[in-house]
Formats: structure tokens, C-alpha cells, sequence
């Protein structure tokens, strides 16, 4: 249990300092701290830390750009080392029946990475736990388990070196993400958010698990084996047993298999359609949407609350600054103040962002024939961080002469723009034409000298008006419109590029450099058709929607890692149970596109794995995996999968849960009615625990998705009083004020939400009988009842 301040000093402060006793390594010391403070608020960051002159150099060093990145590559690089690692993602293609012998690292190479990575994360845990102190650490969940993730993660890389990297399983591979997850604050409160969201949708899932169970029981029931085979079709092929009964069901309420389920029985008698129309509509249409909606209400306060939280911290930081470099000067009169030469000089230090700094230092500049600045005058002056930065083009260059003048004012006009998207639109469709015309040729038969002297002379055009608005913008103002870089840099491209194959490709050109020509032209015409999108920045509406979409793609970074985090997870656990489960019978490898085609549609089941050509979707690398996933996340065709895998890991020897061994090549042959009823009878169980995994990913992710767009809506009101909620998740922000000064909650951010008589409360308790500490660089508080 530590005993020493965080200050590092035994001097309290506010002790009123005389000018004279003051020292310059005290003094130093305030400064530091301010500067410290400040950049907290910027960046919204806790100002519970340690605050002594060693570890503000080792907190400023952590949190510097070099060391962030530091942290972020070696997060990137543990995550990939899943596509080098055994079993490796390095070949051509995932197809089972064409797939080569991938390159496969030699062991000790990516445990090597795989160590460097460890020792940085051990790095990083020792410096945060320092920094916040031990007590802190304690109470941090997220920190304790990032030591026993370590723990883990090197003791099983232990075992894998002396394993001589022959062992069957990682373990270390599946908490992989989980370093993702604590380097964001973000990703924390979002995953809180899911969290606190699960109790409260567990009675529709329970009312849509209690739904399925039902018409389950109707379906076996409506379904029921006959002396009469033709009308038996429905109970075969979905009824026939209550596993499949319910993964039946299951399905159509993805509405994956809607309406081949319906089909057979249908076909016989078109009242049965009534069944699986209440199914879905009660299911899919009802009971989803109203999940949906439960989600939704669950996350729309979500932000908002973020939101606060993030601002409460801003002010915190900003109020500690002011309260540290108050204690540099005697306090003569009760009012506390700041000098503004101390401001300048601790702003001279704060790593920001230079047009906040410039706007910061002329509103101190505004006090400086006072000479001091009070607390609300200190607040309001970094206001200035909570604006937006407008951004101001350079004037346009003068010219003496009367006609370039004329020419300035022409080239500068809005319709050389329009002239512009409109030679750019014609390009496009003259390039799509000699698509069209030569869609039924091949890259050889191709003549592409037509096509490269069309855009020759577009990309002079592109060339001249790029030259153009340098003239009438300047070079300064030409490159402050971001349109203008994105054009200019594609036309130069572009032109290098043709130039390129003028060279060399000049007629008459051999007739084997067809298909490398072909390459560059090829190229050329992506770029122009990418260059096309200049159009966007033009039409209002159109610039709306892409600039709302940059901004969702901002603000959905959590969310994002959070589907990477479910992506890896279920990736890991997808290759432990189903690497090489599935393998194409023998002599199918040899056979061509077409005469695979044939056999499928002549052989197997219409619509399973084998008949659909899946073969490239497996679990037998990383890479094949998430891309399975991802179509598994599409709910199209999924059963297909689960059906597979059920099928094919049916008979299992490995006590790990890995499948090793593949099912006889008889068994991949099945018809829809010469099926063998004894091929599922022994193994429902397995084949059960193989379709939980899929429908496990596919919840996780509706809930997670579901939850999205909500999320962002900032439009929507909180729950009732939501400040006092955020006064209470700030308590370790540690706020104390100097003896001297009000004890008041006006000095805290507070919202109109906050009712009075818990303000009346807050300060009751803080007005009683005080057990002092010292753990921050203001004076004194309550122990037991520090603010934020």
C-alpha cells in the first residue's frame, strides 16, 4: 500500500507561499503539472494520476504520439501474426480442391514478433500501473485482467517453444483481442453499453426462444409421418426429427430459407402456408423488431452520456491547471487568480494543435494589461477548444495586367468546374462504350490504341485545367481545397501512367505484350472512373450524404473493433473445431469449372455445401475463416454452412474440440431421399454443438450491429437526471478545491437535470466532519467524498 503522496511533496499546498520562500524547482513543478492538466482536458483523460516531476515526464512520455503508435503497430501486428502463423493464410487461394501447400513460417519466427509484442504490453502495463498508483490499480478491472492475460499469453508461448511449436492448440491466440479492447476507452464504454444492454432483451429472446419451441411442436405435429410417400417430402427434408425441426425454423426466421422450407408442403396443399406465414410474421416481423427497438432504446442515451462524461473531464483537467499555477503567488485577497504570464508560458509547452494555441493565447493576450485572470475568465478561455476550426482559402494572387485579370476571373468561375465534371462524365461513358463493344474479346484479341488516344486527350484537358485554376487560385490556394489535391494528384498520375505506355508499347508492339498492355490500360481506366467521383464535392445533396457517411465511419470506429474483436474470437475458435473437417472427394481436384458444375447439379443435394461450390469457404486458415464469417454474418445461404459442418464433424477424436479427422467420401454423396437415416442418428449431439457455434456468431453480431446506427442518434433525451448519475462514475477523477474557496457544485459542470436537493445533499455531506488527504495537487476534500 503505498504511503507517499502523489505529489511527491510533503508541502501542502495552498499553505500561502511567500514569494521569497518559493523555489524554482517548485515553481517548475506547478508548471508541469498545469501543462500536464491541460493536455488531459484536451485529449479528455483522467487527472487521477501520479504527479510528481519524474512521473508527469514519464506520463507526458507515454501519452506522446511516438509511444501511441509504438502501441498501436505492436496491437496490429499480434492481431496479424493469426495470417502467418500455422495454419497459414499465405497461398492463393482458399479453394479446397485447388488450394496449393501454403508457406508455413519456421517455428521460433512469429514467436519471436510474438515475444517483442509481450515484453511491450508488460511495458505498458508496468507504466500505467505506476502512473495511476497501486491503489488505483486495485480497482481497475480492466488493468487486472490485462496482467492475467499477459500471464497467460507468455506461459503459453513457453509451452509452444518447448513444443517445438508442434502443439494443437493456442491458447494465447483467442486473448489476443482482448489488447484491442483495453487500449480504448471507447471500445470499454461500448462494450459496457452492450453489457448493461443484455439483461434487459433477455425476455424477448426468451419470448422468441419460447415462439420457435412452439411452432416447432405445431410443425411436428402438421408434419407428421404418412403411410402416404408423396406427402412425405415436408417431414423429410424439414420435420423429420426435432433438431432439425428447430434448425428449420431457426432459418426461416433469418428468412435464409424462405420459401424453399414452405415449398413441399405447399405444393401440396396451400393452407399450410398459413403456418409458416405466422411464423414469420410473428417472428421475423414482430418479435425481431421489437428487439431491435429494446437495443435501440438501450443504446440512444449511450452517447449522450458519453458525451457528458468526456466534458466533466475537460473541465476537471482545466480546473486543476488553474488551481496549480494559483498557488505560484501569495493569495492577498479571497478571490484566487492566475497570472497571465504563467498561462503564456504553460501554454508555450502544451502539445495542441497550433490554431487552438493561437486562438488560447490572444484571449489571455485580452487580460494581459491586467496582468491576472480569475477562475470563470480562465474557464472561458479554453472554450475556445470546443470550436470547430473554419478553414480560411488564401487570396486569390493580384495581377497588374488587365487581361490576365480577365483571364483570373474566368479560370476561377464555378462553371470551369462544371465543365470540368462534364468532360470527366463523357470520358467515363466512352470508356464504358469500348467496354461494351469488347466484352466478348479477350485481353489479346483487344485493340487498345483507340482507347489510350482517347484518354490522351482527355488527360490533356484534365492536365490544362489543373494548370488553370493554379493560375487563378495561386499554388497556396489551389491545394487548400482538398477537390483540387484529389484531382490534381490523379491527373498527374494519369498522365505519368500514359505517357508510360507510349513509350513503351509503341506500335507496331509484339503480340505477346497485349496482355501486359492491357494491365496499364486497365489501370489508367480505374483511375479515370475513381477521378470521376470529383462530382461529389459539387452537387449539395450528394456532398451531404458522402460527408454524413465520413462521419459515420468516424464514429463507429468502437463498434468497429468490437466486430473485429467477435470476428478474431470466432475465428479462433472456428479453426480449433473445424480445421480440416471438411476434404473434397479424390479426383475431383483435376476435374474443370464446368465439369464441376456438372457433377454438382448431377450428384448432390440442391443447395447444400458441395452443390453450391463452397469449398473456398472453410475454417482450414485465419483468412478462410473470417471471410466465412462474414458470409455467415450475411445470413444467406448460412444453413449451408451449419449443415456441413455438422455433417462432415460427426465423428470426432480430438478431446480439444479440433476436428481432425474428415467423414468418408460416401457420406458427402447423400440425395434427398436416398439419405440413410442411421447417418445422423449417433451424432445429434456433435451436430448440435456445431450449429450452436454458428448461431452463437450470428446473434452476437445482430445484437452488436442492432445497435449500431442507434448509437450516434444524439437527438434523443437521456434517461431522467443523467448529471447525477455522471457526478457518481466520476469519483475517481479525484476534484479538490483550496481551503479558501467555495465548496459550491456551481463550481462542476452541471445540466439542468440535476435536481436540488441532491446538490443540497452532495454538499450536506461535504460540509461534514473532514478526513483530509493529499493525493492530487489541490489542498483538501472529504475522503470519503471526492467529486469526479
Amino acid at each position: 500500500m503505498e504511503t507517499d503522496p502523489l505529489l511527491g511533496s510533503s508541502t501542502e499546498f495552498g499553505s500561502g507561499r511567500s514569494d521569497s520562500d518559493s523555489s524554482d524547482a517548485d515553481e517548475d513543478l506547478y508548471l508541469q503539472q498545469a501543462v500536464v492538466f491541460i493536455e488531459d482536458a484536451i485529449h479528455y483523460r483522467s487527472i487521477n494520476h501520479r504527479v510528481d516531476s519524474g512521473s508527469l515526464r514519464m506520463y507526458r512520455c507515454y501519452y506522446s504520439r511516438l509511444c501511441q503508435w509504438v502501441l498501436a503497430a505492436t496491437i496490429t501486428v499480434v492481431l496479424l501474426l493469426a495470417f502467418v502463423e500455422r495454419p497459414s493464410s499465405l497461398s492463393k487461394t482458399s479453394d479446397l480442391r485447388h488450394r496449393s501447400e501454403p508457406w508455413n513460417p519456421p517455428c521460433g519466427l512469429t514467436e519471436s514478433i510474438e515475444m517483442v509484442c509481450l515484453l511491450i504490453f508488460c511495458l505498458d502495463l508496468g507504466m500505467k500501473s505506476y502512473l495511476i498508483g497501486w491503489e488505483e490499480f486495485k480497482k481497475c478491472k480492466w488493468l487486472i485482467s490485462y496482467m492475467v492475460v499477459l500471464s497467460i499469453s507468455i506461459i503459453d508461448w513457453v509451452l509452444s517453444i518447448s513444443m517445438l511449436c508442434h502443439e494443437t492448440l493456442r491458447v494465447r491466440r483467442l486473448f489476443r483481442p482482448f489488447f484491442l479492447l483495453q487500449n480504448s476507452s471507447l471500445m470499454k464504454k461500448t462494450l459496457k453499453c452492450i453489457k448493461r444492454t443484455l439483461p434487459e432483451i433477455a425476455s424477448v429472446i426468451l419470448l422468441l426462444a419460447l415462439h420457435l419451441c412452439l411452432f416447432t411442436m405445431i410443425g411436428m405435429l402438421l408434419f407428421a409421418k404418412t403411410a402416404d410417400q408423396q406427402e412425405n417430402e415436408e417431414w423429410l427434408l424439414h420435420f423429420r426429427d426435432l433438431p432439425r425441426s428447430i434448425t428449420s425454423l431457426l432459418v426461416l426466421l433469418t428468412t435464409a430459407n424462405n420459401p424453399d422450407v414452405m415449398i413441399p408442403a405447399y405444393s401440396q396443399n396451400r393452407a399450410y402456408s398459413i403456418f409458416f406465414i405466422s411464423f414469420s410474421v410473428i417472428g421475423t416481423y414482430c418479435l425481431m423488431n421489437l428487439l431491435t427497438a429494446i437495443i435501440y432504446n438501450q443504446f440512444r442515451g449511450y452517447l449522450l452520456m458519453s458525451l457528458q462524461t468526456s466534458i466533466i473531464r475537460r473541465r476537471v483537467g482545466i480546473r486543476a491547471a488553474f488551481q496549480v499555477l494559483s498557488c505560484q503567488r501569495t493569495q492577498a485577497s479571497a478571490q484566487v487568480l492566475v497570472r497571465v504570464h504563467a498561462v503564456l508560458k504553460v501554454m508555450s509547452r502544451v502539445k495542441m494543435k497550433s490554431y487552438y494555441r493561437a486562438a488560447i493565447n490572444a484571449a489571455v493576450q485580452a487580460h494581459a494589461d491586467v496582468g491576472f485572470m480569475d477562475r470563470e475568465q480562465f474557464q472561458k478561455v479554453f472554450d475556445e477548444l470546443d470550436k470547430d476550426r473554419i478553414t480560411e482559402h488564401p487570396p486569390l494572387p493580384q495581377y497588374s495586367s488587365v487581361l490576365l485579370q480577365k483571364l483570373q476571373q474566368l479560370f476561377s468561375h464555378y462553371y470551369l468546374t462544371v465543365l470540368g465534371n462534364a468532360v470527366a462524365l463523357t470520358n467515363v461513358m466512352c470508356i464504358c462504350t469500348v467496354l461494351v463493344l469488347n466484352s466478348e474479346k479477350t485481353t489479346v484479341e483487344r485493340n487498345n490504341s483507340n482507347l489510350e488516344i482517347i484518354n490522351l486527350c482527355f488527360i490533356l484537358y484534365y492536365l490544362l485545367e489543373m494548370c488553370v485554376k493554379i493560375f487563378a487560385f495561386g499554388g497556396r490556394g489551389y491545394l487548400s481545397y482538398r477537390n483540387n489535391i484529389f484531382d490534381g494528384v490523379l491527373t498527374v498520375l494519369l498522365l505519368v501512367l500514359q505517357v508510360t505506355i507510349f513509350i513503351k508499347y509503341t506500335p507496331p508492339s509484339p503480340v505477346e505484350s497485349n496482355s501486359s498492355l492491357w494491365e496499364l490500360v486497365r489501370l489508367v481506366n480505374m483511375l479515370i472512373v475513381f477521378r470521376f467521383l470529383r462530382i461529389i464535392p459539387d452537387i449539395k445533396l450528394m456532398a451531404l450524404v458522402a460527408s454524413t457517411l465520413m462521419d459515420l465511419v468516424k464514429n463507429l470506429r468502437a463498434f468497429a473493433g468490437i466486430l473485429v474483436v467477435v470476428y478474431y474470437v470466432f475465428a479462433v475458435l472456428g479453426i480449433w473445431l473445424f480445421e480440416g473437417a471438411i476434404k473434397p472427394p479424390p479426383g475431383i481436384s483435376g476435374l474443370s469449372n464446368t465439369a464441376l458444375q456438372n457433377v454438382s447439379n448431377a450428384s448432390m443435394e440442391c443447395g447444400t455445401y458441395e452443390q453450391l461450390g463452397y469449398w473456398p469457404n472453410n475454417f482450414d486458415d485465419f483468412a478462410a475463416a473470417i471471410i466465412l464469417l462474414y458470409n455467415v454474418m450475411i445470413v444467406n445461404n448460412w444453413q449451408a454452412f451449419m449443415d456441413a459442418y455438422s455433417r462432415y464433424t460427426s465423428e470426432t477424436s480430438s478431446i480439444s474440440g479440433t476436428a481432425v479427422t474428415a467423414a468418408p467420401s460416401r457420406r458427402w454423396r447423400r440425395s434427398s431421399m436416398k439419405r440413410p437415416s442411421s447417418s445422423c442418428s449417433g451424432s445429434r449431439s456433435r451436430s448440435q454443438r456445431r450449429r450452436s457455434y454458428f448461431v452463437s456468431f450470428t446473434d452476437i453480431l445482430t445484437c452488436i450491429c442492432s445497435g449500431d446506427f442507434s448509437a450516434q442518434n444524439q437527438n434523443h433525451p437521456v434517461r431522467p437526471n443523467p448529471a447525477a448519475a455522471v457526478l457518481r462514475l466520476q469519483v475517481k477523477l479525484q476534484l479538490e478545491l483550496l481551503p479558501g474557496s467555495e465548496t459550491e457544485m456551481t463550481d462542476l459542470p452541471r445540466t439542468s437535470n440535476l435536481q436540488g436537493d441532491e446538490t443540497c445533499s452532495i454538499c450536506n455531506r461535504c460540509s461534514e466532519g473532514r478526513n483530509h488527504s493529499r493525493t492530487s495537487p489541490f489542498s483538501r476534500t472529504c475522503a470519503k467524498d471526492r467529486f469526479f
